[in-house]
């Protein structure tokens, strides 16, 4: 039996998908029983626990042959990620009580960075994580295609999409959120002793153009992307309510600047299926 949190999300759901696919047990951890009902439906065991409470999640971990770990996310973190660390407290001690068979943990590509940045709320995890004494799996996912549903309306609306990604012909590592869940349940079911990691991307690399061109094959209109000057982003930011947009700004340049990247070498990383024009086509279809 496998507990999985964040199965109410893209990914975790796309991950317990998968598993009842293989006719893998289930137990879905939610904070609220309303949002389990979709999966008791489906014959799933419910857990109820918020991803702070050691208690709960101990539980809801116990007897578990492995354990999906996903962290909520946390967009405008207070100074030093203190809402990160309570999450990543909480989880470690429950998986030293409750010591299920495996962990694979949902990290993201540039864990591995040193400058601060609003993912190096993975970088804590991983570095928590590391004395765990089960085996542990960090996945790796690189930018999520699902990120370009902010594009959807702006590209059918006036033809032009902002990107913050730049310069607009520069390929990045991007991947469909079906693809992590899929990979994530192959990662749960296997057999591995000690700690790995397991790097992931699409099957090509994206740019922000490549993004414009595909919208404007969907949406039969021409599309193009412009890149959004970097001396605005922080009064961009809080114009939209973010508290503290350095850390947003600090992700961004870690991508444009190339130090937030794949730590390994372009032969062990693994490749998903799934397309960009499948994911931006699903986003307009939901938009629509």
């Amino acid at each position: 039996m496998y507990a999985i949190t964040g199965i109410t999300g893209q990914v975790g759901g796309a991950l317990a998908e998968a598993l009842l696919a293989a006719q893998q047990d289930v137990r879905a951890v939610v904070r609220d029983a309303r949002k389990g009902h979709a999966w008791t439906a489906r014959g799933c065991e419910l857990a109820l626990a918020d991803m702070s409470d050691a208690a709960a999640l101990t539980k809801a971990f116990e007897g578990a042959d492995g354990v999906f770990i996903l962290p909520p996310p946390e967009f405008d973190p207070a100074p030093g990620f203190p809402e990160a660390r309570a999450v990543i407290d909480a989880v470690k001690t429950a998986l030293e009580v409750a010591r299920p068979g495996k962990v694979v943990c949902l990290s993201t590509i540039g864990a591995q960075a040193t400058q601060s940045n609003l993912l190096t709320q993975r970088t804590l995890m991983e570095r928590a994580f590391a004395g765990l004494p089960m085996p542990v799996t960090f996945l790796r996912p690189a930018w999520f295609m699902e990120n370009a549903a902010w594009d959807v309306a702006p590209a059918r609306d006036t033809g032009v999409i902002a990107s913050f990604l730049q310069p607009l012909d520069k390929p990045v590592p991007m991947v469909a959120t079906a693809d992590i869940g899929r990979v994530a349940a192959r990662l749960l079911m296997e057999d591995w002793s000690g700690h790995r990691i397991v790097e992931l991307e699409g099957p090509q690399r994206v740019t922000p153009n490549d993004i414009a061109a595909t919208f404007a094959r969907i949406l039969g209109r021409p599309v193009r992307a412009e890149a959004v000057e970097r001396e605005t982003w922080g009064t961009l930011f809080r114009s939209q309510g973010t508290r503290d947009p350095m850390p947003r700004i600090q992700m961004l340049d870690g991508f444009n600047e190339g130090w937030i990247a794949f730590e390994q070498d372009a032969a062990n990383i693994v490749k998903g299926d799934t397309g960009l024009e499948s994911v931006l086509r699903g986003l307009v279809q939901r938009a629509q």
